[in-house]
């Protein structure tokens, strides 16, 4: 397993967690055996926003089977009600209150990991947990220990900016695929600078990204019904998501312990079965001339890392202090750059590398 630190919390993330929307489909025993064999493997990143509640008690036999409560992060929805036994959205505090302390005890657990305030998509949204109290319900179990870390789900850029600029949230949930960041899909918000400008002020301000719909509900797995016509795998998919700023861990949803050895084969992959590189020929023209750090202009003669490089002027640009270090201690910097072209021809975004090379090399410069 590969592991990403959340700065904010100090915690190493691993970078496959566990989404449990579909799980909820298989048998209590099977729940219970996967989430083991995910812990098994590294796995200690966990979303709780399941389709129904079926999978709680499992989870916590899970924990309690293992003895790994301590290793296994949490993310629990202020605001996803079970109640009914099936999911459902709820503003209401009571029911959030009462919601929780059933998923809590459900999981025999005394502490949540990452409280998230839950799929706010519009701002009235906001308005109606900010004017109910809900986010000083959520604060203050932090004061009190409950609560270890803040988080929110969204999937409007817009509504996750608003957030950041109250300074509150250690980690963020949001939809990240190429459908989506090329608006393509019903939770294809905001275009595609505003997407790519959160995801970098997630990182440059140590915030960070635990993706869901990472193959926008299956849709992009399949060529019928992919709304580029062409299918992707799901390594792609993965990888896609793994290399955007900020971004910590995916969180696919699987249904049995299949899906989870199928999505964990991920780690072993070769680097011909994550690349990406194919959804250049097929995304629109708005992603020409963007940067998207899949590297596929690699090899460099002069052995630039040329979406590192890339990364890191980004995220200085976004005010990432910390980039500009990075940049700095890198052995080969942009300024080896010799505009042989072997880059600019073989990206698949028509990004002129070597023209921003030279540009990145005078900002670095200053």
């Amino acid at each position: 397993m590969e592991y990403r630190k959340n700065i904010r919390s100090g915690k190493d993330i691993s970078v496959i967690g566990l989404g449990s929307s579909s799980i909820g489909g298989s048998s209590a025993k099977e729940i219970q055996e996967t989430v083991e064999h995910a812990l098994e493997k590294g796995v200690n990143y966990f979303d709780m926003a399941a389709g129904d509640s079926k999978p709680f008690a499992p989870y916590g036999d899970a924990l309690a089977a293992t003895g790994k409560r301590s290793s296994a992060l949490f993310q629990i929805h202020f605001g996803a009600n079970y109640e009914s036994g099936s999911y459902g959205w709820t503003t209401n505090p009571e029911k959030i209150r009462k919601s929780v302390e059933w998923q809590m005890k459900m999981l025999r657990t005394d502490y949540i990991d990452f409280g998230f305030i839950h799929c706010l998509d519009e701002d009235e949204d906001l308005e109606a947990v900010r004017g109910k109290g809900i986010i000083d319900h959520i604060l203050k179990l932090k004061e009190q220990g409950i609560v270890r870390n803040v988080g929110l789900s969204t999937h409007t850029p817009a509504i996750a900016e608003k957030l950041l600029d109250m300074g509150m949230i250690d980690m963020l949930m949001f939809s990240i695929n190429p459908g989506y960041d090329w608006r393509h899909g019903d939770y294809a918000k905001g275009s595609t600078d505003e997407r790519m400008r959160l995801y970098r002020r997630c990182e440059a301000e140590g915030v960070g990204i635990s993706v869901m719909k990472p193959f926008s509900g299956g849709q992009l797995l399949d060529a019928g019904t992919s709304p580029f016509h062409r299918a992707l795998s799901r390594y792609q998919c993965i990888q896609y998501a793994l290399d955007k700023p900020g971004v910590l861990t995916v969180l696919p949803g699987v249904r049995n312990m299949a899906d989870l050895d199928d999505v964990l084969g991920f780690l072993d992959a070769p680097a011909s079965e994550r690349d990406y590189s194919v959804i250049g020929s097929f995304t629109p023209s708005e992603a020409e001339g963007i940067c998207v750090y899949c590297n596929h202009c690699q090899p460099c003669p002069r052995h630039i890392d040329v979406g590192l490089v890339n990364k890191y002027y980004d995220l200085a640009k976004a005010g990432d202090r910390l980039a500009v270090s990075h940049y700095q201690s890198l052995a080969v910097k942009a300024d080896a750059c010799i505009s042989c072209g072997h880059c600019d021809r073989r990206c698949p975004f028509h990004v002129s590398q070597s023209s921003r090379m030279k540009e990145i090399a005078e900002y670095f410069l200053t």
